[in-house]
């Protein structure tokens, strides 16, 4: 999902952000409104790919933190597997958010064709073919969202505070948000929110680790040290799946040692 930070609705294709506000010095001032949101869901093998997951990760009790529209609730649910998504765009009915990707979804895909040179088109091969992934995903969600929302698969809340007890998940997945925004959400946020997935999760993975200007984040060393200093294991991993151009690896944070 993409969340524009002014007045008129701003795509960034592909990016996806599900905070109250990306802007530290508005966070207290600016409520989470639907007119603010341009929905934008990624597909189940996409996140099989983006966090490089194995048949045994997918048997996890997994928590997606930020996930929109996506499609991967959804498709865990129809193969029996443990899945809780957590975002604010949740707070919404599902004839609120179709209708909000009805009004934004020839604004993206214009975008994407605009700034074509900044993604790679080797697995999709034309904006038109991502929009059509993107549609299918978000088509999928919301086919599933009432019935998800009311069997407590889909809640309302936003980093960085979450309502789970400590270590509740296996396995915490976090795409598009944390490192991406390192311009508009500060250092301090990083850490309030990446140490609350920790707490609630064994495992979290963390995509991409670049900025919306394609640069490594800012704050990754920061962060390492941060994690390292609380006790947990961290590596950067390289993944099947490349985007954004240069966007190719995940933060792996292991919170519990394994014996």
């Amino acid at each position: 999902m993409e969340f524009s930070t002014d007045s008129a609705v701003t795509v960034i294709p592909d990016l996806a952000v599900t905070v109250h506000s990306l802007l530290d010095a508005q966070r207290q001032k600016m409520s989470f409104t639907l007119e603010n949101v341009v929905p934008w869901g990624r597909s189940y093998e996409e996140y099989v790919s983006m966090f490089k997951l194995t048949s045994l990760d997918l048997q996890k009790k997994i928590l997606g933190c930020g996930d929109g529209p996506a499609s991967f609730n959804s498709k865990m649910n129809k193969i029996g597997q443990p899945i809780t998504s957590i975002d604010p765009v949740y707070q919404f009915s599902m004839n609120e958010i179709k209708g909000r990707v009805s009004e934004t979804y020839n604004e993206i895909l214009k975008q994407l064709e605009k700034n074509q040179n900044d993604y790679v088109w080797d697995t999709i091969k034309s904006p038109d073919e991502l929009g059509q992934i993107r549609m299918t995903a978000m088509q999928e969600f919301l086919a599933d969202f009432t019935l998800g929302k009311a069997e407590g698969r889909y809640l309302v809340g936003e980093l960085p505070i979450l309502p789970f007890e400590k270590n509740q998940f296996d396995l915490a997945l976090c795409s598009h948000l944390l490192f991406l925004y390192s311009e508009h959400l500060s250092l301090e946020f990083h850490k309030q929110a990446i140490s609350e997935i920790c707490r609630v999760a064994k495992e979290v993975r963390i995509f991409p680790l670049l900025t919306l200007a394609g640069n490594k984040s800012m704050y990754l060393t920061d962060i390492e040290n941060h994690l390292k200093s609380q006790g947990h294991e961290i590596s950067i991993e390289t993944v099947p799946y490349e985007f954004q151009r240069g966007g190719n690896e995940m933060m792996k944070i292991v919170t519990e040692k394994r014996i």
